[in-house]
């Protein structure tokens, strides 16, 4: 058996939903940064319940007073998720249980959602959104017209976003389900913007990056060839800019594009009508969230757009001064080329010179060896015999300097 397959298979089970029948109050909390924290935490919440938590377990549940707890670990956040028994319409949005309240309030700086959502049956129902403290809420029949949602995405007193349910015909599997699509809603919602503010400063970054490209490729359109390596340095430094600011967002803004997809197929799994004059839940959150995705998707875009423009005008460059550089080495050779046909010219006059002096140093010996040949009875006319060997003696000499010349040439 693979060693991975038994958790592999297991992950079709992974985080699963809290099944629960009747009215209850859920509370919902997402933590970032707790990587090192949910063990504690849990700790807390339930010593014995912790002791035997599995390091590599996705998820757990345990009992916490009169209700039931669930945590879950993701990559980035860490959930945990509290249903108790409901207390009655005198007291519709109960605070927090105190034992859990106090345990929280040491990761306040991580919590980025943080909601409460109220599930009433008919039989409980008020007869008016208005009387749960809601103000112009936005609302939906969901599954099928089998339960109503409220919520005007307000944060109350408590920085709670608050969610009223008014179940009809859901049984507890479906009811958890449909919980669980609202606490996912909220929590992916949130995690998802959280790249606004990067999105917002890598913007302003981009803005300055353009106006930088813009100069510089003025700069390269009436570029002098002597500026080249000063140009080509700048070019890259924008270059490396822009990769260390690509580097520190590219996570940031796949996770928002993930995070963006959930939340829009859990709001497609709501199966929304309209209710009353309220406008709908999603039509109301996506309305609102998705110019964030869009807005992060294009600065993205912008920065990767620019990074290949960057690249485009690096290359465009060293394309131009490699056609000087090729240009120049033209020239050098064509220099070379005509000092060797100069040089060329220059030797065989040389070797012109060379071969009259030599037949004029042979002749002169040879006329030598003739007077000299007087003084052994030998007369011989000196002129003339040095006239007549004269053709001889150059045919020689001509014959020994072409030899000389092939040799050298090979």
């Amino acid at each position: 058996m693979h060693p991975l397959r038994k958790r592999l298979h297991n992950e079709l089970h992974s985080r699963p939903s809290i099944y629960f029948d009747g009215p209850a109050h859920v509370y919902h909390f997402v933590l970032t940064d707790a990587d090192d924290a949910w063990h504690t935490l849990l700790l807390h919440v339930d010593p014995q319940a912790c002791s035997r938590v599995d390091e590599i377990s996705p998820h757990g549940f345990m009992s916490f007073e009169t209700g039931t707890l669930k945590w879950e670990k993701h990559t980035e956040f860490f959930t945990m998720t509290l249903v108790m028994p409901y207390c009655g319409e005198y007291n519709r949005w109960p605070e927090l249980p105190e034992a859990l309240g106090s345990i929280l309030a040491e990761y306040q700086t991580s919590i980025i959602t943080a909601i409460q959502i109220l599930v009433e049956n008919e039989s409980e129902w008020a007869g008016d959104v208005s009387k749960y403290g809601m103000t112009d809420p936005a609302g939906s029949n969901i599954g099928g017209g089998d339960a109503t949602a409220w919520s005007d995405f307000k944060l109350c007193k408590r920085d709670l976003t608050r969610v009223l349910l008014l179940n009809r015909r859901l049984n507890a599997y479906r009811l958890g389900r449909m919980v669980r699509r609202f606490l996912e809603i909220e929590t992916y919602r949130m995690m998802a913007s959280l790249t606004l503010p990067l999105a917002q400063s890598v913007s302003v970054q981009v803005a300055l990056y353009d106006k930088e490209l813009a100069r510089l490729s003025d700069r390269n359109s009436d570029m002098d060839s002597n500026n080249a390596q000063s140009l080509l340095a700048d070019i890259s430094v924008l270059s490396a800019n822009i990769v260390r600011t690509t580097v520190h967002s590219r996570q940031r803004f796949s996770a928002t594009e993930a995070y963006s997809r959930i939340v829009f197929e859990r709001i497609g799994e709501l199966r929304e009508t309209h209710v009353g004059d309220c406008q709908r839940l999603g039509v109301f959150i996506e309305r609102r969230f998705r110019p964030t995705v869009r807005y992060c998707a294009a600065t993205d875009q912008r920065l990767c757009s620019l990074g290949q423009n960057v690249a485009n005008l690096g290359d465009l460059l060293q394309a131009r001064v490699q056609v000087e550089v090729e240009q120049q080495n033209c020239e050098i050779l064509s220099s070379l080329n005509s000092r060797a046909q100069a040089q060329i010219k220059i030797q065989k006059a040389v070797e012109g010179l060379s071969i009259i002096a030599i037949t004029y140093y042979v002749l002169s010996l040879v006329k030598i060896l003739y007077e000299a040949m007087r003084n052994v009875g030998v007369y011989l006319p000196v002129k003339s015999a040095t006239l007549a060997a004269s053709p001889l003696i150059i045919l020689i000499i001509l014959f020994v300097t072409r030899r000389v010349i092939s040799v050298k040439k090979h």
